[in-house]
């Protein structure tokens, strides 16, 4: 996939919402439409930037399912560029709405020590502060919903230091 891709599924991602009064009639449908055939056509090869682009398109408070799309076409890559490409989307995970990097988190952890490896060795490589805020994020996930389960706590960013 090229660059454009991952521009397009980032800027196609800030879905349109219910009380949007500015966006032409039509848009929202057409924006929507265009997200979920992008994530569709996602095939696991994108590697890493590929990752983070998704990631980084979700930025809707209000999915309308099309969020959807974008986790399945999460499953479809390596594992490993699926640990590596959350990681290198930190700073994204950490601005959209918490209950999609609680989703992506639990994604993550869900598809096993190769995806969870990667993400905790790359994640080594981010800045000081986006390493301290996804820590707290990813605890704020564990005492919460989307990582409380026994399977999904305590497995990333191990071993806390």
């Amino acid at each position: 996939m090229s660059s454009d891709w991952k521009v397009e599924i980032v800027e196609c991602g800030d879905l349109v919402q219910d009380d949007d009064e500015v966006t032409p009639p039509g848009e929202a449908e057409r924006r929507w439409n265009r997200y979920v055939e992008l994530a569709d056509s996602v095939t696991g090869n994108e590697g890493p930037a590929g990752v983070a682009a998704i990631v980084s398109s979700l930025k809707a408070e209000e999915d309308y399912g099309a969020y959807q799309a974008a986790h399945a076409a999460l499953s479809r890559f390596p594992h490993s560029d699926l640990g590596q490409g959350v990681a290198h989307a930190a700073k994204e995970l950490l601005s959209i709405p918490k209950d999609g990097s609680g989703n992506i988190l639990l994604i993550l952890a869900q598809a096993g020590p190769a995806a969870v490896n990667a993400f905790n060795e790359a994640i080594q490589t981010a800045d000081p502060d986006v390493r301290v805020s996804i820590r707290r994020l990813v605890e704020f996930h564990e005492a919460r919903e989307w990582l409380s389960g026994g399977s999904a706590r305590n497995v990333l960013l191990m071993p806390r230091q």
